[in-house]
């Protein structure tokens, strides 16, 4: 049967929607949390959960240009997003060997390293399909639904999780009741089962991706040795072709800073909260499911802001709203918002409106940034490119874990660790302003 290019578009947003979790979930809102609360001082764990987030982003940064380049050559994207859908099962399934009693913090390391690494490269396949799916004018539309769509998975996924299994401090669920599948609350089976679950939900839902997601008639079908044996010296001569390519070269480094950042606030946000706020899992869950609500509705409207005016104003604007987000984050204490005293309830209360704002500015600014992406790519070269703009976020995602963890651990605060992430923010749009933008007229939804 014939699959038709609707077919495709889902097939390709169900590949978000089966992958959101692994940063809904387990990144920020559930499992980082966990890992959070089995240190006794919040400051020791975001430096901790810095250290393991930095090593799996240099790792990808290594990988992703090189097996981009490969698959250019070889062909077969879907193929190897095959391979790392498999690392990425393995890897969130064995997180639920993290009991509080025998907590292994390199065990626990490799395995959410394994899962992050597969799910961050088995994306940049994903993105390098973007320009297949339909015509220039309509990608906006097409990344900016992608990501909404991704969002909405994740948002289901975290209240079935919430209402289901993480258990709070009573050792009840947010519905009342014990942990489902009878597990046991006293040694956190409920919030731990959150990786097997992950699992679970990946591999039902990538299915779709797999029977309606086609590669163009065409494409190039070498063998893998063939294309490994071509693909550094190709990658090296498009290295060494970037300063003769200034727009795509400033929209690396500028992406690279403002992506650090970004990814900076991911990893933190639930480790801020708890340490910060002393907020529970359940707690930081809730304020997940608000900011990624008003992630997917934001990332929706910004596809159609950037089909109808360009990907680059709506990056702008974007950056322009989380950098101010995040320095309203820094002035959150336990009662305190901006100095004022507003007892307990308050600074909970612009926790969640901050939350709301960072995911608005979030996905709007991820998906219209892939669309910017394939406006400065050679169509040849799609994938290699992903790779470099999968190198150009990752090959510094070290940047805001590690200036947060040393400003964390110098000043012994948390709040003074978020100020690298302001700055990669501010530095990022500074060095948009030479970046073309891409302005396509709307031509209907999808």
């Amino acid at each position: 049967m014939a699959v038709t290019a609707r077919k495709r578009i889902w097939g390709w947003f169900f590949f978000f929607w089966a992958g959101q979790p692994y940063f809904t979930l387990l990144l920020t809102f559930i499992f980082g949390p966990y890992i959070a609360s089995l240190y006794p001082k919040g400051s020791e764990a975001q430096t901790v959960w810095g250290n393991v987030n930095t090593a799996a982003g240099l790792v990808v940064a290594v990988a992703a240009p090189f097996l981009g380049a490969i698959a250019d050559k070889a062909g077969g994207k879907i193929r190897f997003i095959f391979v790392f859908s498999l690392c990425y099962v393995i890897g969130s399934g064995a997180l639920w060997y993290s009991a509080p009693a025998s907590f292994n913090i390199w065990f626990v390391s490799i395995f959410f390293a394994l899962g992050l690494i597969a799910t961050e490269l088995a994306g940049m396949f994903a993105n390098a399909m973007l320009p297949e799916l339909g015509p220039k004018e309509s990608l906006g539309r097409i990344s900016g639904s992608g990501w909404a769509f991704g969002y909405v998975g994740g948002v289901i996924a975290l209240i079935l999780m919430l209402a289901l299994f993480v258990e709070q401090p009573s050792g009840l669920t947010l519905l009342g009741h014990p942990p489902a599948l009878g597990l046991d609350a006293a040694s956190r089976e409920g919030t731990r089962f959150v990786g097997p679950f992950t699992a679970i939900w990946y591999a039902i839902f990538i299915i779709p991706f797999y029977l309606w997601s086609r590669e163009p008639a065409g494409a190039p079908r070498t063998s893998i040795g063939t294309a490994l044996a071509s693909a550094w010296p190709e990658l090296r001569a498009t290295l060494a072709d970037l300063p003769r390519q200034p727009e795509l070269s400033r929209y690396l480094v500028a992406s690279m800073l403002y992506r650090d950042a970004l990814n900076g606030m991911f990893v933190f946000g639930g480790i801020y909260a708890t340490g910060v706020l002393g907020l529970s899992t359940v707690d930081i869950g809730i304020f997940g499911i608000i900011a990624a609500v008003s992630g997917a509705i934001f990332a929706w409207a910004g596809g159609k802001a950037d089909s109808a005016f360009g990907p680059k104003p709506v990056i702008n604007t974007c950056l322009v709203i989380l950098a101010l987000a995040a320095v309203a984050l820094l002035s959150v204490t336990d009662r305190t918002v901006f100095g004022a005293d507003l007892g307990p309830a308050g600074p909970r209360i612009a926790f969640d409106l901050i939350g709301a704002v960072i995911g608005a500015g979030a996905g709007t600014v991820q998906a219209a940034s892939r669309t910017l992406m394939v406006h400065l790519s050679e169509p040849d070269k799609m994938t290699e490119s992903f790779g470099l703009y999968q190198l150009a976020g990752n090959a510094t995602t070290f940047i805001a874990p590690f200036f947060v963890s040393i400003a964390t651990a110098a000043s012994g605060s948390q709040q003074i660790g978020i100020v690298p992430v302001i700055l990669l923010f501010m530095l990022g749009l500074w060095l948009l302003r030479r970046v073309p933008n891409f302005p396509a007229p709307s031509k209907g939804a999808i």
